[in-house]
C-alpha cells in the first residue's frame, strides 16, 4: 500500500493562514474575543456636525500566554482575527512562509489529530465521533473496534479543516479527505491498522480495562431493537424514493444495519454525507464506495479522481450537495455533541420533499409560513408588520448556509437625504427652485439625517465571489435596506431555480434588472449539482384542468363558484387579508378527495404577490364572509407530496388518475391599512370624511363644472361627491392601478347607471370618465379643467416624482383652481400615541430612536409643514398661482398642526389663457366612461 505522506505532497507548496500558525504554537491557549466597535463617519455641515450610523466594525483582542494585541476596525469577524493573529506573528518575529516544510507541518497535525482520536482519552469523551468509536467496539470478529474512514472525515471538524490546509479543493471532496487521512495513518503503524481495501481504521492495541469500563461499554444480553423510518434513494430516476426500515439494535452499530440495506456486508465501505439542512441536524445520506475510488487510492496522486458518472446520484446528490454515487440510503440517525446517545429520528417522504423544497428561495418561505400550496415569496418587502413568515435577510442567510456557502456580507452606506433629493431630482431635470443653504432649519437636517443603501456580496465556502447585488434605492431604516437588497438576490435565484437550464443571456437580463453582477463560471460551479431531477411517473401527473364557463380567463382558475352575500367590505392593495382554506387533490371524474393543507387563519398582504396568483385572483372578486371553491391545475410534484401528510395514498392517486388541486377558502376578515385604522382612533368624522367635505365646499364657492381626481385610486373621493349637490357636470378620475380602477368604475356605475335622477343628488353631472394612466404624464383631454384635486397621493410616490406631478400640473394642465393634501409628519406622534395599531417594534431600530413612523407601510415620504409648504409655494411662484395653506383634523393654530396639511393653488387671472395651447397629446386609456344621453 502506498504511504504517502509529506514526499507526496511536498511538490505542493501551501501558505498556512496566519491564525492557523497561532493554533499550531498556542493551542487552546490562544484567545480571541472580538468586540463591536463603532466609527461613525462626520458629515460636515456649515452650522454643525452630523453624527452618521456606519456599517458594522469589529476588532479583535488576542490574548497569548506572554502578551496581548488587538487589531484594528474590519468589516468581518475573521478578517479581524486574521489581523490580529497576524500582529502576533509580528512580535513573535514568525512569517508565514510557503515553503515545503510548513507541509510538513500540517501534515504533522493531521498524523497528530488522528493519533489523538484513537487515544485511551478520546474514547470516554462526549465529542460526536466518540459515539462511534464505542459502538465499533460492539462490533463482531475482525469488524471489533473498526471505525470507517468516512465518519471520522465528516464528523471530526480539526480533521477536515487540515485536510483543507493541505489542499483546498478537499473542502468540496469527501474522497480527497479519505485519501489523506489513509495515508496520515499509514504512518502511525505502530498504533493503529488501516486497510485501503475496507477504507477502515483501528486501534492495534485493546483499550485498557479501566477505560472500557469508563465508557461505559457492554454487550447487552437481550438487545433492545427500535424501528427507524428512512428513505431508499436510487440513482436510476425511473425508480422512485421508497421508505424503508432499520432495525437498530442496542448492542449493534447503526452503519452496519445501513449497509446491509445498501447491499454490502459491512459498514466500512460505506460513505457518509455532510449533514444536511440544520448544523445540528444528524440527517445524512450514505452510499457505497465505488469501485474505481477503491483502485485509486492506491494511485500516487494525491488528487483522486475517477470516472462514475453512470451512477451519478442526480437526486441525493442535490439533497446534500455533494456528488453521490449509487443507491443511497437517507436516513437521521447518529451521534451528537455532550450525549452518548444515539439519536434516531423517523425519515418520511414528506420530510423528503420538504428537504427538496427547502433548497430554494421560494421554498424557504414556503416552509416558514407552513403553507406550501399558498404561500409565495413577496415580490417587494413593505413592512415587518406586513410581512409574514422569514423576513428576507433570514432567507438568504438559510439559503447560504444550506449550499454551504459562506454568510452573506452587507454593507451599508449612509446618505443624508437632502442630497438623495437633490440628486434624484437632478436626474428628472427638475426645474424646482432650492432654498438658500442658510435657510435651513436645523430641525430639517436632524430629520433627514438617517438614510441608508445597502450592498450585498456572496461568497463560496473558498471565499470565491459569486454575487454582488449594490442597488440604488434609498431607505430610512438599514433593516430595511438589508431585507430589500436580501429579496432581490433571492428572486434573482428564485428565477435561476425555477429553471436552472435558464438561457445565459436571459439570466444576464434578469440580473441587470436587479442590480445584481455575478461571477458565471465561480456561480455555475458551486450550483452545478443544483440541476432540475426529472420525475419520470406512471400516468400523467401534470393533471387536466377543464375550462368551464366560470372561468377566469388567463388566471390559471377553473370553476370558479363564489357564495355568501356580498358584505361590501372587500380587499384592495395594502389590505391585510385573513382566510381560511383547505386544498384537496382530486381525481377527475371520481368523487376522491386527499386533504393536502389547510389552515384555519392565514394572514397576508393584497397586492404584494404574497400568495399563489389563482387566489389573488379569487380574493379580488369576494369581500369578507364569503366562500369560494375554484380548481388549478398541478403545481410541481415535490410541493405536493411536501404537503402531504399521507405519502403513499396521494402517489397512488396521483399514479392512478388524472388530478387537479381544488381550493376551499372562506375570508374570514380584512384590515384596513394602518392610516385609516390610526385616524378612526382620534377623530369623528374620519379624517378622510373631512377631507371630502374640504374639497366640496371649495367646490361649490368655485362653481366649477368640471373636475379631475389625479390619483382617484379606488373611486372615493368622486363616489362621495355624488352625494352632493355641486354645479360640476363633468368628473374625471385617474390612477395607474387597474384594479382600484375597476372597483371605482363598479362603483360609479352602480349609483351612475343603474339608478334613477331623483335618487343622485348631483344632478347636474352629464358624463364622467376613468383613465388609466400616470399623473406626471401629460394628457391634452384634461387641459384646463376648473379644479383639480389630489388628496392623499404623493406621499405614495417617491419625492422626486412628487415634484415631478407639481410641475406637470400647473405648468401644462393648468386647472384653475387645485388642491393637494398630504399627512402631515409632525402630527404622526400624536395619532401613533393613540392608538400605534398594534404595529410591531422593529428590533433594529435603538430604543433611544422614537421618531414617528409613516402612516403607511406604501408611503414613500411624509412631510413636515415647512417642507410643504416650500415645496407649494416654489411651484406656485414658477408657474403662475398662488398658494393658500389650511387643512383639516387638529388646528392650524395649535402644535403640531392640522393632522392633513392641504395646498390650494389658484391660476392667477393675468395668466389664464396662458400655455393653454397644447398640442394634442393621449396617452392614457379610457377604463370606464358614462354619458348621461
Amino acid at each position: 500500500m502506498e504511504t504517502g505522506g509529506p514526499s507526496a505532497v511536498a511538490v505542493r507548496k501551501v501558505t498556512i493562514t496566519p491564525k492557523a500558525i497561532i493554533y499550531q504554537k498556542f493551542g487552546s491557549d490562544a484567545c480571541y474575543k472580538v468586540e463591536e466597535v463603532e466609527e461613525p463617519p462626520q458629515i460636515d455641515c456649515p452650522r454643525l456636525v452630523i453624527p452618521q450610523k456606519g456599517p458594522r466594525l469589529y476588532c479583535c483582542h488576542l490574548q497569548l500566554p506572554e502578551f496581548s494585541v488587538v487589531s484594528k476596525s474590519f468589516k468581518k469577524k475573521k478578517d479581524a482575527e486574521q489581523s490580529a493573529a497576524e500582529m502576533a506573528l509580528e512580535k513573535l518575529g514568525i512569517k508565514p512562509t510557503t515553503d515545503s516544510s510548513s507541509v510538513v507541518d500540517v501534515w504533522d497535525g493531521l498524523i497528530s489529530r488522528v493519533s489523538h482520536l484513537f487515544s485511551d482519552e478520546f474514547l470516554p469523551s462526549l465529542h460526536p465521533l466518540g459515539g462511534h468509536f464505542r459502538a465499533a467496539l460492539q462490533r463482531d470478529d475482525d469488524l471489533y473496534g473498526s471505525i470507517p474512514v468516512s465518519v471520522m472525515a465528516v464528523c471530526d471538524a480539526k480533521l477536515s479543516n487540515i485536510c483543507r490546509l493541505i489542499d483546498p479543493k478537499a473542502d468540496s471532496n469527501l474522497f480527497m479527505i479519505i485519501s489523506l487521512i489513509m495515508r496520515a495513518a499509514a504512518k502511525l503503524s505502530e498504533s493503529v491498522v488501516s486497510s485501503n481495501g475496507q477504507l477502515s481504521i483501528k486501534r492495534k492495541n485493546p483499550y485498557p480495562t479501566e477505560i472500557i469500563e469508563s465508557s461505559a461499554i457492554e454487550k447487552s444480553v437481550s438487545p433492545e431493537i427500535t424501528l427507524v423510518e428512512a428513505l431508499y434513494v436510487p440513482y436510476l430516476l425511473e425508480k422512485t424514493v421508497q421508505p424503508v426500515t432499520l432495525n437498530l439494535s442496542s448492542s449493534g452499530y447503526y452503519l452496519d444495519v445501513i449497509a446491509q440495506k445498501l447491499g454490502l456486508t459491512e459498514a466500512n465501505k460505506v460513505l457518509v454525507s455532510r449533514n444536511i439542512g440544520k448544523t445540528s441536524s444528524e440527517t445524512r445520506v450514505y452510499f457505497a464506495a465505488p469501485e474505481p475510488f477503491l483502485s485509486d487510492l492506491s494511485s500516487d496522486h494525491l488528487n483522486v479522481k475517477f470516472h462514475s458518472e453512470g451512477s451519478l446520484n442526480a437526486r441525493a446528490s442535490y439533497i446534500c450537495g455533494q456528488d453521490i454515487y449509487g443507491d443511497a440510503i437517507m436516513a437521521s440517525v447518529g451521534y451528537t455533541w455532550r450525549s452518548k446517545d444515539l439519536l434516531m429520528e423517523d425519515m418520511s417522504l414528506q420530510l423528503y420533499y420538504r428537504t427538496l423544497i427547502g433548497k430554494t428561495p421560494s421554498g424557504i418561505y414556503k416552509l416558514s409560513r407552513e403553507a406550501i400550496l399558498i404561500a409565495e415569496l413577496p415580490s417587494v418587502f413593505s413592512t415587518k408588520t406586513n410581512w409574514k413568515g422569514s423576513f428576507p435577510k433570514e432567507i438568504l442567510c438559510m439559503f447560504c448556509r444550506q449550499h454551504q456557502l459562506s454568510e452573506p456580507v452587507f454593507s451599508f452606506l449612509n446618505v443624508p437625504s437632502k442630497s438623495v433629493s437633490e440628486s434624484s431630482r437632478s436626474l428628472k431635470k427638475l426645474k424646482v427652485i432650492e432654498p438658500a443653504e442658510d435657510e435651513i432649519e436645523l430641525s430639517q437636517s436632524l430629520r433627514s439625517e438617517s438614510s441608508f443603501r445597502c450592498e450585498v456580496k456572496i461568497f463560496s465556502k473558498s471565499q470565491d465571489l459569486l454575487i454582488q447585488c449594490s442597488p440604488k434605492q434609498i431607505y430610512k431604516k438599514q433593516g430595511d435596506s438589508a431585507h430589500n437588497v436580501s429579496l432581490k438576490v433571492l428572486t434573482w435565484l428564485n428565477a435561476y431555480f425555477r429553471d436552472t437550464g435558464i438561457p445565459l443571456e436571459k439570466l444576464n437580463q434578469c440580473a441587470d434588472a436587479l442590480d445584481i453582477r455575478f461571477c458565471t463560471k465561480n456561480f455555475l460551479k458551486v450550483f452545478v449539482l443544483c440541476r432540475p431531477v426529472p420525475h419520470v411517473e406512471k400516468g400523467e401527473i401534470q393533471g387536466v384542468c377543464h375550462v368551464s364557463k366560470d372561468n377566469v380567463a388567463g388566471s390559471g382558475v377553473c370553476t370558479l363558484n363564489i357564495e355568501g352575500r356580498d358584505s361590501g367590505v372587500c380587499p384592495s392593495s395594502g389590505s391585510l387579508l385573513c382566510i381560511s382554506y383547505s386544498v384537496f387533490l382530486t381525481a377527475e371524474g371520481e368523487n376522491v378527495n386527499v386533504l393536502l393543507e389547510s389552515n384555519d387563519e392565514f394572514e397576508f398582504e393584497m397586492g404584494n404577490g404574497t400568495v399563489i396568483p389563482q387566489l389573488e385572483t379569487v380574493v379580488t372578486q369576494m369581500s369578507t364572509g364569503q366562500s369560494a371553491c375554484f380548481k388549478t391545475k398541478l403545481p410541481s410534484q415535490e410541493l405536493i407530496l411536501g404537503a402531504a401528510a399521507d405519502s403513499t395514498t396521494t402517489l397512488s392517486l396521483l399514479d392512478s388518475k388524472i388530478c387537479c388541486l381544488e381550493y376551499r377558502i372562506t375570508i374570514v376578515r380584512i384590515t384596513e391599512p394602518q392610516e385609516e385604522r390610526m385616524e378612526r382612533a382620534l377623530f369623528s368624522p374620519p379624517l378622510s370624511n373631512q377631507r371630502v367635505e374640504y374639497a366640496v365646499q371649495r367646490i361649490k364657492e368655485s362653481c366649477a363644472t368640471t373636475l379631475v381626481d389625479f390619483g382617484c385610486g379606488s373611486g372615493s373621493l368622486l363616489d362621495s361627491l355624488l352625494g352632493y349637490t355641486t354645479s360640476l357636470e363633468k368628473i374625471v378620475g385617474i390612477d395607474i392601478s387597474q384594479k382600484a380602477l375597476s372597483r371605482a368604475a363598479k362603483i360609479l356605475h352602480t349609483k351612475l347607471g343603474t339608478k334613477s335622477v331623483a335618487e343622485v343628488p348631483c344632478i347636474g353631472i352629464k358624463s364622467a370618465v376613468l383613465y388609466d394612466g400616470s399623473i406626471t404624464d401629460f394628457d391634452s383631454r384634461l387641459l384646463g379643467f376648473d379644479i383639480g384635486t389630489c388628496l392623499e397621493v404623493i406621499e405614495h410616490m417617491e419625492e422626486d416624482l412628487a415634484y415631478l406631478f407639481g410641475v406637470v400640473v400647473l405648468s401644462s394642465f393648468r386647472p384653475k383652481i387645485l388642491i393637494v393634501s398630504t399627512p402631515n409628519y409632525e402630527y404622526n406622534a400624536i395619532l401613533q400615541g393613540s392608538n400605534n395599531g398594534g404595529q410591531e417594534e422593529d428590533p433594529e431600530e435603538k430604543p433611544s430612536s422614537q421618531a414617528p413612523k409613516f402612516r403607511n407601510h406604501d408611503h414613500k415620504f411624509e412631510w413636515t409643514r415647512e417642507q410643504f409648504n416650500q415645496w407649494a409655494s416654489e411651484l406656485a411662484k414658477m408657474n403662475g398661482y398662488t398658494v393658500e395653506f389650511s387643512g383639516v383634523g387638529g388646528s392650524g393654530d395649535v402644535e403640531p398642526g392640522f393632522a392633513s396639511q392641504i395646498a390650494l393653488f389658484r391660476r392667477l387671472q393675468s395668466q389664464e389663457d396662458d400655455s393653454l395651447h397644447k398640442d394634442a397629446a393621449e396617452c392614457y386609456k379610457i377604463i370606464w366612461e358614462w354619458n348621461r344621453e
